[in-house]
């Protein structure tokens, strides 16, 4: 309230108005929101950083198909991470994909053993994969050991461009083939066992010598406790088409087998089946007959030398004795005999001893320490005629083998037992003996005559010539006139022939009396038959009859 003037007595004084701060509560309920906001994004953020896993780089020959923040890490099909940045390697070689992980998983996919590769739709010959991803889009699989290692982390990686063919924890076991060249297996290429896919082929690799391949297969389990110490692996891959006496036959294992290629394997009957471990190595045959067949023991080197032609004559090509193939030619070569001041074709093969039965056995038993068996078995062969020779194996496409036979009278040679690889004499092929057959009857017909010869014989028809024309000037005229002749007598005999011929009217005039004369000589007869004593008697006189 206002106090009163004191110059105005008697008035009513004023009051002075006092000012009265009103009562504010502490807390405005408008910053409730807000705080709400900061709290939630906070815990969000908190979550997000409590959540988030390490970030890690893989490295790729592209970025094809990926998206910053849109691709997403799989791992069996479950989200694990996402691409953060991608960027041009340093080397520019590649890409740099950044992708940051979840925290959940994080410790499995760091080891050094995780893959990483990118999904596509892809189309090949052992199937069709990724094509979820046309609708999806692409996205980066993720491969992770099923154990983890308590060694440092790993965070960069190089990513495959090709989806791994076994996946970590699958179960089955992996074995390797070796085989002296691949043919048409790849990655992806099917194992069977009885008809039945049990496998793939998951790499291959040259041997530590360069001189072969080594081929890694994976088979599924339970079916890998079906390969054992006795187990045979054979190649199915194409088709099989053999010509015999039994005629033509195509064989094929199945239509990806024919495409793709394939490996088959089955248990011999000839070993104890054991079970072997995993990475055991056995070696590819190049068909179930040559898998399956009884071990022939070691291969043994020899070499031929052949003094003519080897056209059709290949590495491959067999090496038989009486029919029965022993080995196969390993390698043909041309060389330089500088005694004879002449070319030679090096055949080197290699053969297996066992294949000759219980002869190769004896004389392995019989042989003196140090002695090579097959050496003391050729030697008195050799001496006995003992030969190698090409023959044609088929003539429609001109391969040729060599032949081990007996030839009684072919030349003496000097046999060394002691040479490494064994030195087989060879002779002259059939086919070879008709070319030089061939050519001494050429070289004799080329020593014929012939312009003499044409001479002569030029002379010769010069004078029949003359004979002729002699002929045509004597002879013709008179032959012309024999021949007029010959014309006149047939139309004389024509005329006398002819239907109003005085011959034929006397010749129809006697038929006629010919016919009434055996008319009446019927007559007679039949008076006769019926009246036998009228020859002696007479005709009896005709008796008229009275009605």
């Amino acid at each position: 309230m206002s106090q009163p003037s004191p110059s105005l007595p008697g008035a009513t004084e004023a009051v002075e108005p006092t000012l009265v701060s009103p009562k504010r509560s502490g807390f405005s309920w408008i910053w409730l929101l807000p705080i709400v906001a900061a709290i939630v994004g906070a815990s969000l953020v908190l979550r997000n950083w409590m959540l988030t896993g390490p970030n890690i780089e893989i490295y790729f020959d592209s970025a094809e198909s990926l998206v910053v923040g849109q691709t997403k890490l799989r791992y069996r099909d479950v989200e694990v991470g996402h691409i953060s940045s991608i960027s041009v390697a340093p080397d520019r070689k590649g890409v740099v994909v950044k992708a940051r992980l979840e925290l959940e998983g994080a410790d499995y996919i760091t080891q050094e053993q995780a893959r990483f590769w990118v999904v596509r739709p892809r189309l090949g010959l052992s199937g069709v994969s990724g094509l979820g991803t046309l609708l999806s889009g692409a996205y980066i699989a993720v491969d992770a050991p099923q154990t983890v290692s308590k060694a440092d982390k790993v965070y960069e990686f190089h990513g495959l461009e090709s989806p791994p063919e076994i996946i970590s924890g699958r179960p089955g076991s992996r074995y390797v083939l070796t085989t002296p060249s691949l043919g048409s297996l790849d990655r992806g290429s099917p194992v069977y066992y009885q008809g039945i896919q049990v496998g793939q082929v998951i790499g291959y690799e040259f041997n530590p010598e360069g001189e072969g391949v080594h081929v890694q297969v994976f088979v599924d389990a339970p079916y890998d406790q079906y390969i054992t110490d006795s187990t045979r692996f054979w190649n199915v891959s194409g088709v099989n088409m053999s010509v015999d006496a039994g005629g033509f036959t195509v064989r094929t294992h199945s239509l990806v087998a024919a495409l793709a290629g394939g490996v088959a394997f089955e248990r011999s009957t000839m070993g104890a089946n054991h079970p072997v471990p995993p990475n055991t190595y056995f070696e590819l045959f190049r068909s179930q007959t040559e898998a399956l067949a009884e071990p022939d023991g070691v291969a043994v080197p020899l070499q031929f030398h052949f003094y003519q032609s080897t056209r059709g004559l290949q590495a491959g090509a067999a090496v038989e004795f009486r029919g029965l193939e022993l080995g196969n030619v390993t390698d043909v070569q041309l060389e330089y005999d500088s005694d004879k001041q002449s070319f030679y074709a090096l055949v080197k093969a290699r053969i297996y001893p066992q294949r000759l039965g219980s002869v190769y056995n004896h004389v392995a038993l019989a042989a003196r320490k140090g002695d090579d068996p097959l050496a003391s078995l050729i030697a008195p062969m050799v001496k006995h005629g003992l030969r190698a020779q090409m023959r044609p194996a088929n003539l429609l496409t001109g391969k040729q083998y060599v032949a081990l036979e007996f030839f009684p009278k072919a030349p003496e040679f000097a046999f060394n037992e002691r040479m490494v690889p064994l030195l087989v004499p060879t002779i002259a092929g059939d086919f070879d003996r008709l070319q030089e057959q061939v050519s001494n009857i050429v070289n004799k017909v080329s020593a014929i005559p012939f312009p003499e010869i044409g001479a002569q014989l030029e002379q010769m028809l010069k004078q029949m010539n003359l004979v002729v024309r002699k002929l045509d000037q004597a002879s013709v005229p008179q032959l012309n006139q024999t021949l007029l002749s010959v014309q006149k007598a047939v139309d004389q005999v024509a005329s006398l022939l002819a239907s109003d011929s005085s011959l034929n009217s006397n010749l129809e005039q006697n038929m006629r009396e010919l016919n009434r004369a055996m008319r009446s000589m019927r007559d007679l007869a039949d008076s006769l038959q019926a009246q036998p004593s009228s020859l002696l008697r007479g005709r009896k006189a005709d008796v008229l009859l009275e009605p």
